[in-house]
């Protein structure tokens, strides 16, 4: 099997097991770290204190994923994959190492955002270096392999976090990665090899644009991490950010279309196709907060199942979702790539609506059974557009369309949890309107329900069926997403996607 693009393992033409392998283990790093610290909240502010802010943990550690995937994406088409590679490994592993000494919650915070620096390049580089390595009808199965370990890693990491607060100390929570990134970055080193580029050809790097986009993003997101939380949507901190945010949107604009070599290159909305996938792309990052996010709580706070039980409805979905990835090449060759992700998008939107029409209360297995599925149309719709959007562009701009994709996946993420957030509040706040006793927020709600017993059964009945409600809301919200999606992609992206000749063959 060719190596495509050019890299490969030492002294052969096809990927090298032990990349493979490094770039799996780059992914579950950083998939891991987005949730392993959840369930070792408590022992951390007990030891460090600062409950105030240990939200930051979580948000500071993906604001600085999201804002930097743009700037590594254009350094890697720049300098090439591997150092890009190297650097993100090594910026990890030194976060990790600085988390694991961190002496108060402001020093985690801070070194949080370290090992995010780091993780943006790790993101954006393995996804790039997957399409690299193999041809087209060969990328499904590297892809649904990295779509798998971040699903995995991602639910088995709150797991982990419990496990190692519970029985060694939270601080081995950051410890853990040493080796393990240590071991990537000794395998990518060794076995990835990339063909010597010429530096004529090369511009110089464009950091104006690179601090700019870092600025405008990271403005943003605050924006959204924090409005509705610390602040009303309304109020004088959130519309100052949020303008902020569009002034310097405007100075991205002005630096970018000066720049010989820009980060965020105008051609990334000018083409039809990649910006209809970016777009449906980050409508897909706001639907998925719904099962993620709020699917849980459903578990817990309705079914009345514990941290274990709740963790297998969700996890259900991880099973479906890298199988019907793997796949979906069966189905993108007979009928393109958008066709493909239409299928998908339409039957999530359909089972997604199907949720609502559960019987309350509902049996464990049938929540279950629509994370199954959804797992399933969910790989049909992503992995067809990532591999089409990747296929219709070369070497030097793939790292720079991949990047462009996870960013607005990401930023999805983040108006998707602050949107849907609202729903449940905003549904919470009128069924729970004037009964005595009974809380009216997400967060109390969630309070009161870790002690039913303290509340008479008929309130805790109706506050069961309050947030039962406010699920079917927040998942209506995402079967709506969905249909947005469905539009842009029928009304935006070409029916066939012009893949390149050399990416044909193979």
């Amino acid at each position: 099997m060719r190596a495509n693009g050019g890299v490969g393992g030492a002294g052969s033409g096809r990927p090298a097991t032990a990349v493979v392998a490094a770039l799996m283990l780059c992914m579950a790093l950083v998939a891991l770290d987005s949730t392993i610290v959840a369930t070792a909240v408590p022992q951390i502010v007990g030891d460090l204190g600062g409950f105030s802010v240990f939200s930051w943990l979580f948000s500071g550690y993906l604001l600085a994923v999201t804002v930097t995937l743009p700037v590594y994406g254009k350094l890697s088409d720049t300098l090439g994959r591997k150092p890009v590679l190297l650097f993100g490994i090594a910026l990890f592993l030194v976060g990790s190492l600085l988390c694991a000494a961190a002496w108060n919650m402001a020093a985690l915070i801070a070194f949080r955002i370290v090992q995010g620096l780091g993780g943006g390049a790790l993101q954006s580089t393995v996804q790039t270096l997957a399409a690299d390595l193999y041809p087209l009808k060969d990328r499904p199965r590297i892809q649904a392999r990295m779509s798998g370990v971040w699903a995995a890693s991602s639910v088995a990491g709150p797991v982990l976090g419990g496990l190692l607060a519970a029985y060694a100390h939270w601080r081995w929570i950051f410890l853990i990665n040493l080796p393990l990134a240590a071991l990537a970055r000794w395998m990518v080193g060794r076995h990835l090899v990339e063909p010597v580029r010429s530096r004529g050809g090369r511009g110089p790097v464009d950091w104006a644009g690179a601090l700019a986009v870092f600025a405008c993003g990271g403005v943003l997101l605050f924006a959204l991490v924090q409005g509705g939380v610390s602040w009303p949507w309304l109020s004088a901190p959130s519309l100052g950010l949020l303008a902020a945010s569009a002034v310097l949107a405007a100075v991205v604009v002005r630096v970018e279309r000066r720049a010989a070599e820009p980060v965020l290159p105008g051609w990334v909305w000018r083409r039809r196709t990649l910006a209809a996938v970016n777009l449906a792309m980050g409508v897909f990052g706001l639907l998925t907060v719904a099962p993620m996010v709020f699917m849980p709580t459903y578990a817990q706070a309705v079914l009345g199942l514990g941290p274990i039980g709740a963790g297998f409805v969700m996890s259900v979905m991880t099973l479906s979702w890298p199988l019907s990835a793997a796949l979906s090449q069966h189905l993108y060759r007979r009928i393109g790539f958008r066709d493909t992700a239409v299928v998908g998008i339409s039957l999530a939107a359909a089972i997604l609506y199907a949720f609502t029409l559960l019987p309350h209360p509902a049996r464990p297995w049938q929540p279950a059974l629509v994370m199954l599925l959804l797992g399933g149309a969910l790989g049909l719709f992503q992995l067809p557009l990532i591999i089409g959007v990747q296929s219709t562009v070369g070497w030097a701009e793939r790292g720079t369309t991949t990047a462009s994709v996870l960013f607005c996946r990401q930023v999805g993420q983040s108006v998707g949890a602050a949107l849907l957030a609202a729903v449940a509040n905003a549904t919470l706040a009128d069924r729970l309107a004037g009964v005595p006793g009974l809380p009216d927020g997400l967060d109390d709600v969630s309070k009161a329900l870790d002690r039913p017993g303290l509340l008479p059964p008929a309130a805790a009945d109706h506050l069961r069926a309050a947030v039962a409600a406010a699920v079917d809301h927040i998942f209506l919200g995402a079967a709506a997403a969905c249909l947005v999606a469905l539009l842009i992609l029928l009304l935006l992206a070409p029916r066939t996607f012009p893949v390149l000749p050399e990416q044909r063959e193979g």
